[in-house]
């Protein structure tokens, strides 16, 4: 009979489970964070390069998968379909307070308030956080899905 790891950083993860929890959250924590980086240069090269409806409505999916990579480092063992609905239910949130006048007004006085909270409420944008979230999703459960290197066998603990 198989003992069960005492170690959760050490479990193998089941290949049969794509959306499982990855079994090492140091590492997915800094990739995340690392994607978070990724995306906000992303974000800002498409600003560089498009105007009009593709720089803004590719800016909004690019913000749902930014806040999914942040749900990701701040809970690195969410499945990726959770993490997705947190940054998607985030930003729908975020679009509906765009209906009252404190974002708009604090938009008006702080440049970071105007890229978190944006200014005016736009129908269209709930549509396209939902593709930054399952875009996000897609990506996040591909890479646990990648097969793992095989541990080197002279490490410490590798019996």
């Amino acid at each position: 009979m198989a003992s069960t790891p005492t170690n959760p950083d050490r479990e193998i993860p089941d290949p049969t489970a794509p959306d499982r929890a990855p079994a090492r959250p140091a590492r997915t924590r800094a990739a995340a964070v690392a994607a978070a980086a990724l995306t906000v240069g992303a974000g800002l090269g498409l600003r560089a390069v498009a105007a009009g409806d593709v720089a803004k409505y590719g800016g909004d999916a690019l913000y749902t998968v930014l806040l999914l990579t942040l749900v990701v480092a701040a809970a690195p063992r969410l499945s990726p379909a959770r993490a997705a609905a947190i940054a998607l239910a985030t930003s729908w949130a975020v679009e509906f307070l765009q209906i009252g006048p404190v974002p708009a007004a604090l938009s008006r006085h702080s440049t970071l308030a105007r890229l978190v909270l944006g200014s005016t409420f736009n129908a269209p944008d709930l549509a396209w956080y939902a593709v930054g979230a399952a875009a996000g999703s897609m990506v996040h459960s591909a890479l646990l899905r990648r097969p793992r290197a095989a541990p080197a066998p002279w490490r410490a603990g590798n019996s």
